[in-house]
């Protein structure tokens, strides 16, 4: 038999980085890293790029490095820088690195870190290089490559051209590298307003790559930095910064999105024309899920606007925002790696990602029972004023888990959903006459209905069997259906927040007038078996902004819930299966000591939803 073809499992990125330590390239090493813009929290877009930068370093015995791209004064703020280093130690936890990079302001504990790591635990920035860029760029205006240009924005634009006319020569293009130089040195030293000048790049202007036609390095901003203060007043641009960042840190595989494709020339043509250590740059395909937005700027305008109640809301697919719903770093992690690295885009399903902490919560979540919409029940055979305890397992199928006793009374809450009183045949819940197990408990038939003057049910009799104690008859006889519970006067009451999805259509960004950023991608509609469909390409008719496909629905707050009692010792942060319910996490923001707030995660599949239309 031929031998197995190893590669066939392997993503692009890592077959490229096969071949490049199989012909000793950079000596073999391998040094990653995640430069983020503190301009914004971290959203599960960047989550995919942490993991596969981290995941990459770690598999090859790397380094990795947290960046921060902190060239824009003006945008940037230490809230980010700090939210970032948090959400960035949370996620890289699930690649079984405990320690993390150390926020600003902590003190050192390298001489405890004996063992070899994979992360620098400094976190980096590009505004440290300053000083080493501007003297690069210096060398550029020596060399005859970098020139002042006194045009405005606008003027910029009108000359640069389009992709299928080249652009114009700027007319301080020809400058001496002298004048160059007195006022680069004019402009460092803040005697012009902003936007009077900035410093580009001489390539070409006829490129069919615009990119490459004379792009700015540096332009003026009289801003203080949040870390360099009011030391400068020209900054470096992006494009200008991020390459040379890379090569300082001897960045070996410069892994980044696919938009950034059409830059790589650029990046290229600095590390060249600088003979500075050049990283290899390798884009895939960007994170694209269904219901929701990754645009930072739609991020932040539903922030600002108070569409959510802020970046860690649990509707926001932030990372933020999904630590606070429950989410976990080992779901996304598991989301990231089953998602893969491609490179053409291509939209996934939201159900990947609920698949993935369904299944991780699976493992981990204790069972308890919890009703949101509480119907009382009286059982009219069961004694006044007793009370047993009855065993429940913590996990049906990890018994290491153990068991804990719940409370039984002669007046019980059950989820009103769990009551029909004209019941269709495949409705195995509680019904008139109909018999149900208890969970953990007996079985119960209802006998009466009571109503409100107003028609309202309110509440069931029913009588039990005692035979039935621990949910199986001595007769033999079964029952279909198997209901959750809470003996009322034991029960805690809580808050609950139910999340959904936070816009009502697949693709929120498709609205009249605009075009869709995901046009033309194909949508990857399962989370088991990766099928791959053409979505539509038009919509008709389309609302006139993102903002208009707000689910409405996406938020509802029980306040009334009823609990096990031991739930009412809750803690800020633990991960529960509400049987037959879902996922819920205690929210560890609001919930505060003896009143737990608890978040949905994740819903459970119910096959009766589906049947009458409600999934």
């Amino acid at each position: 038999m031929p031998p197995e073809d190893k590669s066939a499992s392997r993503n692009f990125i890592q077959q490229i980085i096969d071949a490049d330590r199989a012909a000793g390239k950079n000596g073999g090493r391998v040094h990653t890293r995640f430069p983020p813009e503190p301009n914004g929290y971290l959203h599960i877009g960047h989550a995919k790029s942490i993991c596969l930068n981290f995941g990459l370093a770690q598999e090859f015995g790397g380094k990795f490095n947290l960046r921060f791209d902190d060239t824009n004064p003006t945008k940037e703020e230490q809230e980010y820088v700090d939210s970032i280093v948090d959400d960035v130690n949370w996620l890289i936890a699930a690649f079984g690195e405990t320690q993390g990079f150390r926020a600003q302001g902590s003190e050192s504990t390298s001489a405890a870190r004996t063992e070899p790591r994979t992360l620098n635990p400094e976190p980096l920035y590009a505004s440290d290089y300053f000083q080493q860029l501007y003297d690069w760029a210096i060398q550029l205006i020596k060399e005859g490559k970098a020139y002042v240009c006194d045009l405005s924005a606008e003027e910029v634009r009108a000359h640069r051209g389009t992709l299928s006319e080249p652009g114009k020569n700027s007319p301080y293009r020809d400058r001496s590298v002298a004048e160059n130089l007195e006022l680069f040195e004019q402009m460092k030293k803040g005697e012009f307003p902003d936007g009077t000048r900035t410093l580009r790049a001489k390539i070409d202007m006829a490129s069919p790559n615009l990119n490459l036609r004379d792009p700015v390095m540096y332009r003026i901003k009289h801003a203080s930095h949040h870390r360099t203060g009011d030391k400068w007043c020209i900054y470096p641009s992006y494009d200008y910064t991020h390459g040379q960042s890379d090569s300082i840190e001897g960045i070996t595989h410069s892994i980044c999105t696919l938009e950034f494709e059409n830059h790589r020339p650029l990046y290229d043509w600095f590390c060249r024309e600088l003979r500075i250590h050049h990283p290899q740059q390798i884009e895939f395909a960007r994170l694209n899920l269904t219901y929701t937005v990754m645009s930072k700027r739609k991020l932040l305008q539903l922030v600002q606007e108070k569409h959510v109640a802020g970046w860690d809301d649990p509707r926001m697919l932030t990372i933020r925002g999904l630590r606070r719903r429950g989410y976990t770093p080992e779901a996304i992690r598991a989301f990231c790696e089953r998602i893969g690295v491609a490179k053409f885009d291509s939209t996934i399903e939201m159900t990947w990602l609920e698949d993935a902490v369904r299944e991780d919560l699976n493992e981990r979540a204790p069972r308890v029972m919890a009703v949101l919409r509480p119907l009382k029940v009286v059982i009219t055979n069961y004694p006044e004023g007793q009370v047993e305890q009855l065993e429940a397992a913590n996990h049906p199928q990890n018994a290491a888990m153990g068991t804990r006793q719940v409370p039984f009374a002669r007046e019980l809450y059950i989820e009103a959903d769990d009551f029909m009183e004209d019941a269709p045949k495949k409705f195995f819940r509680l019904a008139p006459g109909r018999e149900v197990r208890l969970r953990y408990a007996y079985f119960i038939t209802c006998n009466e209905v009571v109503k409100d003057k107003a028609g309202n049910i309110i509440e069931l009799r029913c009588t039990y069997d005692p035979a039935t104690r621990g949910g199986n008859a001595p007769d033999g006889r079964k029952v279909k259906g198997t209901i959750h519970w809470v003996a009322a006067p034991m029960a805690a009451t809580a808050e609950i927040r139910v999340y959904d999805h936070l816009f009502k259509t697949e693709f929120p960004d498709e609205v009249e007038g605009q075009g869709s950023s995901v046009e033309g991608q194909t949508k990857v509609t399962s989370a088991v078996s990766s099928s791959s469909v053409p979505r539509p390409s038009t919509l008709d008719p389309r609302p006139h902004s993102f903002l208009d496909n707000i689910n409405p629905n996406s938020l509802t707050i029980v306040h009334d819930a009823k609990l096990e009692p031991s739930l009412a010792a809750a803690q800020p942060g633990q991960h529960f299966q509400f049987e037959r319910l879902g996922y819920f996490f205690t929210d560890p923001v609001a919930s505060k000591p003896g009143t737990a707030i608890f978040n949905r995660t994740a819903t459970l599949r119910d096959t009766w939803a589906k049947e009458a239309g409600k999934e």
